[in-house]
C-alpha cells in the first residue's frame, strides 16, 4: 500500500533585479513544472509572486510529495533556482487535513490518480 502523500506550500523568493533572467528562463521553470520536476512531485497550483506596485518577486506552489526531500528536490532543481534567480526556498508542511482534493485542475496529475 502506497504511504498517504504529503503536501508542502512552496515559496521560493528572488533576487531584486532578476526579470531579464526570469524571462530567459520562463520557459524551461514552465517545462519542469508541467513535469512536476520530471516526477518528482505533482504541483497541485502555483503562480508568480508580485509586490504592491505588481513586479515580480517570486513563485509559489502546492506540491503533492512523497516526503520532504523530493519537494525540496524539486525546488532546488527549478531552472529559476539553478540559474541564481532564488535566493530563499520555504518549504511548509501542510496538515493532514489539507483538502487537496478541492483543487479540481491540477497543474500535474496527482500523484495517486
Amino acid at each position: 500500500m502506497r504511504p498517504d502523500p504529503m503536501f508542502f506550500l512552496m515559496r521560493c523568493l528572488h533576487h531584486k533585479g532578476q526579470d531579464a533572467a526570469r524571462d530567459t528562463h520562463r520557459p524551461s521553470h514552465r517545462a519542469w513544472v508541467q513535469s512536476g520536476g520530471e516526477g518528482l512531485v505533482a504541483v497541485l497550483i502555483g503562480s508568480a509572486l508580485v509586490d504592491e506596485a505588481g513586479s515580480s518577486i517570486g513563485n509559489f506552489g502546492v506540491l503533492e510529495a512523497a516526503s520532504r526531500e523530493e519537494a525540496q528536490a524539486f525546488a532546488e532543481g527549478d531552472p529559476f533556482n539553478r540559474a541564481g534567480i532564488v535566493s530563499v526556498i520555504e518549504l511548509t508542511e501542510l496538515p493532514d487535513t489539507f483538502q487537496a482534493a478541492r483543487i479540481s485542475n491540477p497543474m500535474t496529475p496527482r500523484k495517486n490518480d
